[in-house]
């Protein structure tokens, strides 16, 4: 496969043409839909016969706003060969979900509906999200199809593992929505860094044809961490977790084989993402040095700095003729400080958060120095901007060449933005001694 021809204003709309397989994955065609509008991407539909099973046209029109292809004997549309135009209309072909119907069609080159003729007519990068039962996923004709379009050129993103439809589990879900817009969002990111064609890199996991962090390992840590008083009371903070989460995410659509350590949190496991759960602090220390070493370490969680020095063993009791106790705290362990101390399994890259309520880019700069780390993502959470547990987030990057002002935005956005700028750092050339680029 081709990738589309770079227009030249470089600001031109991004275009994908979405085909709708029959499965009963079908119905998350719209949610994907819904957010590639959202991201900014133009989305033209196609249906095959068998998803009107489970779709309606209608609803896939309403929400990408263009009409939705379904007959390939139309004759309003091929009367100018409506299925070679279609089939060069975009940027990025998306078959989602991917049947094991329509992917031995494509291995096999056949052409029996409007899906299938477009997908053969096309020069276009192609991606493909597989979902199907277990059992069909795993046969080796389904398996020999796959090796055989990945050989192509065709990315493949997915499929899950987890609970299907038909109650069996295992490999053959289709990734979530979220995670296939990412994974479409970052090829667009590798055409504009490097305009060059997507390649296919496999089919087990979040595959997709840019992935600059391939090969690298990457250690997040996330959300809150509850320090025990008592059984039942806790010392914590309002951390959601969101952008943590957001960030291992966004880092394994770019290649990254990543390590979540998630403290208390009511979020799904991002897919692909190896996560570690923890509760308090010195639990988080423990996970974080037992998943060394990582060439990337992102600090995200909202660490308790203090903790309860003599944890009671019994709930404590308030009563009238009694003083309020007094709880005695000791530090928790400095866990950024901790990664950016120098030493054999330092990471390459340790970037930290800075929660401030005044001084937002004072107070980081001085973080930043103090602890050693390389970058400080400093963000504002005083009262009334809704940062710690809210969906959005205005951050400032502060690195070694100076200060980056980010707009607000969706915390997967924003996520995506610093992946993104991790990959540049691990793909600029660093200067050895004698001042050769490596």
């Amino acid at each position: 496969m081709k990738a589309a021809a770079a227009r030249g204003d470089g600001a031109a709309q991004k275009r994908v043409l979405l085909i709708v397989s029959g499965g009963i994955a079908a119905y998350k065609a719209l949610e994907l839909v819904r957010l590639l509008k959202t991201s900014g991407v133009d989305v033209r539909c196609v249906l095959t016969k068998a998803a009107t099973e489970f779709v309606t046209p209608l609803s896939l029109q309403a929400l990408s706003g263009e009409p939705v292809g379904q007959d390939l004997f139309s004759l309003t549309d091929e009367q100018e060969m409506g299925h070679i135009v279609l089939s060069r209309s975009a940027d990025l072909v998306v078959v989602a979900p991917a049947t094991a119907n329509i992917l031995a069609k494509m291995a096999q080159g056949l052409a029996d509906d409007l899906a299938t003729t477009l997908l053969l007519a096309t020069d276009t990068p192609v991606m493909v999200a597989p979902a199907m039962n277990v059992r069909m996923w795993e046969h080796p004709a389904t398996q020999a199809n796959m090796a055989l379009l990945v050989d192509r050129g065709v990315m493949v993103v997915g499929p899950d593992e987890g609970e299907m439809a038909c109650g069996e589990f295992g490999a053959g879900r289709f990734v979530e929505p979220p995670m296939l817009r990412d994974a479409i969002l970052g090829w667009f990111g590798g055409q504009s860094s490097s305009g060059a064609a997507a390649a296919s890199v496999g089919f087990q996991g979040a595959a997709l044809g840019w992935e600059p962090l391939a090969g690298r390992r990457a250690l997040v840590t996330a959300g809150p961490t509850h320090e025990p008083v008592d059984p039942v009371r806790y010392l914590g903070n309002r951390s959601s977790g969101l952008q943590g989460y957001a960030i291992a995410a966004a880092l394994v659509v770019l290649g990254a084989r990543v390590t979540l350590v998630s403290g208390p949190v009511s979020l799904a496991d991002p897919a692909g993402v190896n996560v570690v759960r923890v509760e308090t602090g010195l639990e988080m220390e423990r996970a974080v040095r037992a998943a060394l070493p990582v060439d990337i370490a992102v600090c995200a969680a909202a660490v308790a700095d203090w903790r309860v020095d003599g944890i009671s063993g019994r709930k404590l009791k308030k009563r009238a003729d009694m003083a309020p106790p007094v709880l005695t705290l000791v530090p928790n362990p400095d866990i950024l400080a901790i990664l950016s101390a120098p030493g054999p399994e330092r990471p390459t890259l340790v970037v930290g958060f800075a929660a401030e309520t005044d001084d937002v880019e004072v107070n980081a700069v001085a973080k930043r120095t103090r602890k050693g780390c390389d970058w400080i993502v400093a963000n504002d959470v005083s009262a009334g901007t809704n940062v710690m547990g809210g969906p959005d987030n205005r951050a400032v990057l502060i690195t070694e060449d100076g200060i980056e002002r980010w707009p607000l935005l969706p915390k997967a956005d924003l996520a995506r933005r610093l992946a993104q700028r991790i990959a540049a750092r691990f793909e600029a050339p660093v200067m050895a001694s004698g001042g050769e680029r490596v």
